[in-house]
């Protein structure tokens, strides 16, 4: 039976964790860059702004795929040449998954910033006056305040790039991550049976889409408790 293939789960099961873990590992790094860039973007000091803006429209500017093949083959000459500056001649390769982690990182957390930018922006700034008068610090106010209403008004746009970055991951099946793309393409060549392998990762795809939306679902229904009109 097809469903069975040909012995192949295992593989499959295997690059579908791998790919599961790919895009979590992104998405904590690259929600800490969004909002990094994101708070540099209204900073009053020009470099970080200007950081900001290049870093935004670089990220928006390239193909994800092009920034894999960049940071996978050229991290590992930069470190390599840091290394010679301390006489460390032993080769050093940055890993398919580090790679294909700060890739999608990156990529995500480019978007990301703006998607903070937006959420900054919808909060009123007399917030910020209030939570002065009740003798909040700048520091408490941001995180008390500020932080947990950008995180309410973030949550859609981030839930979509969320789900864009799950499916980017199989970009990194180019650089030998053995990935569910990966697995599926060895499975492929060896059986030469494209469609059902295809197929099958395809529904496997589908089903971690799937999962993802009921779960960002719950996570924006949560973070809109206490609120009028929210779901």
């Amino acid at each position: 039976m097809w469903w069975e293939l040909q012995g192949y789960w295992p593989q499959l099961i295997a690059g579908t964790w791998i790919t599961v873990k790919l895009a979590f590992s992104a998405l904590l790094l690259g929600l800490f860059l969004g909002l990094l860039g994101a708070a540099c973007s209204f900073s009053t000091f020009k470099p970080l702004a200007i950081w900001s803006k290049i870093y935004s429209a670089l990220i928006r500017g390239t193909p994800e795929l092009l920034g894999v093949l960049i940071i996978y083959f050229g991290a590992s000459m930069l470190i390599q040449e840091v290394a010679s500056w301390f006489d460390y001649t032993e080769y050093i390769e940055v890993g398919p998954f580090l790679a294909g982690t700060l890739a999608l990182a990156l990529a995500f957390g480019g978007y990301a910033s703006e998607v903070f930018r937006g959420a900054f922006l919808a909060i009123p700034p007399g917030q910020w006056e209030s939570a002065s008068v009740l003798g909040l610090s700048r520091t408490r106010t941001y995180i008390k305040v500020i932080l947990p209403q950008v995180w309410r008004y973030a949550m859609p746009g981030l839930g979509n790039l969320f789900l864009i970055l799950l499916k980017d991951t199989a970009l990194i099946s180019v650089i030998g991550l053995e990935d569910l793309m990966r697995e599926t393409s060895l499975a492929v060549a060896f059986t030469r049976e494209p469609f059902t392998f295809y197929f099958s990762a395809t529904l496997i795809y589908l089903l971690l889409t799937w999962i993802s939306m009921k779960v960002l679902a719950g996570i924006e229904r949560h973070s809109n408790r206490g609120i009028v009109g929210g779901m």
